[in-house]
């Protein structure tokens, strides 16, 4: 699939079967007790107990076995703050090939830490895209490796998709489906699932007050790339890529913007009612369904709790 070009619901299935072997069918969840405080039927798809700890695995995955034999052995390489690169450290590990991973400073210390265990090799700069970006083009260049973008490329947010349509098929009549956005890889995949396997639904995004650029872009209808983020939620950092933003706009999905203090609110419910761990960055799909309770009551709702790293 060429690096730009939009997927579709036929590429989350080949992701699907392709990835079959070394992802987790992951649990769905309730709790009565979520559901009285929502006002809402709520079915949690948990992503955090994934390879991994993170959804990431998945679009990693997908995206390791999609490579020829040539191309696989030079390895591959990608810039994350954390998730993605444990993810495609892992998947490079399944297969038996390098991996290269560009980490931002001040990213979360068991973030790192799982990369370093799964076998890749760091390569750390500024906390800043730009530097991300620029470190990712010098070792690819460097040793031939793939990049596999953390979520612009297709086969990443094919994969990703996997995790939506695993839900939309266990759970009948799912009227609303929200996930977090960073960069835009789960929302993108999630989004043509919920398009193919429930045409009605109604499908959000929770991101970030402080990193709103999905919102903006959408609402401004051009790539916002210029606001500097600043939220605890470290895994939504990313600026939205432009195929991703695509998608969106294509699925007409809506974007939900969340004050981290609700975020974190949410993060302490999901660990006292559903016994779970998630990081900020998963728990504020919950949040987004008790800050816009009017959108979401008396339906059935799925969320995608999308990853469990925290320090």
């Amino acid at each position: 699939m060429p690096a730009h070009t939009l997927p579709d619901f036929r590429a989350i299935e080949a992701a699907a079967a392709r990835i079959a072997p070394h992802a987790q069918r992951t649990p769905v969840m309730r709790s009565r007790s979520l559901d009285a405080l929502a006002g809402a039927e709520l079915h949690f798809k948990c992503e955090h107990l994934q390879r991994g700890g993170a959804f990431k695995f998945r679009g990693a995955c997908n995206a390791v076995w999609s490579l020829d034999g040539a191309d696989a052995a030079r390895g591959v390489v990608t810039h994350s703050s954390g998730n993605h690169g444990a993810a495609l450290a892992l998947a490079a590990r399944t297969r038996g090939i390098p991996a290269h991973v560009v980490v931002p400073e001040g990213a979360v210390r068991s973030k790192l830490a799982a990369i370093e265990a799964w076998g890749a090799t760091l390569h750390r700069c500024a906390p800043t895209i730009a530097a991300r970006e620029e470190a990712a083009e010098a070792v690819r260049q460097a040793t031939g490796a793939t990049l596999v973008h953390p979520y612009t490329d297709p086969r990443v947010i094919a994969g990703q998709g996997t995790a939506a349509m695993e839900l939309l098929r266990e759970v009948d009549g799912l009227e609303v489906l929200v996930t977090p956005i960073g960069g835009g890889g789960l929302i993108g995949g999630s989004a043509l699932a919920a398009r193919a396997l429930a045409p009605g639904i109604a499908v959000f995004a929770a991101e970030p007050s402080g990193a709103a650029d999905a919102y903006e872009s959408l609402r401004r209808g051009v790539r916002v790339t210029d606001i500097v983020p600043d939220t605890v939620c470290d895994g939504l950092r990313g600026t939205i890529g432009a195929i991703n933003l695509a998608l969106l706009q294509a699925c007409s999905v809506r974007v939900l913007t969340i004050d981290d203090a609700d975020t974190l609110a949410a993060q302490r419910l999901i660990a006292a009612r559903l016994k779970q761990v998630v990081e900020p960055s998963s728990a504020i799909a919950l949040a987004a369904v008790f800050a816009q309770r009017d959108a979401f009551a008396g339906r059935r709702v799925g969320i995608i709790l999308s990853g469990g790293n925290v320090d």
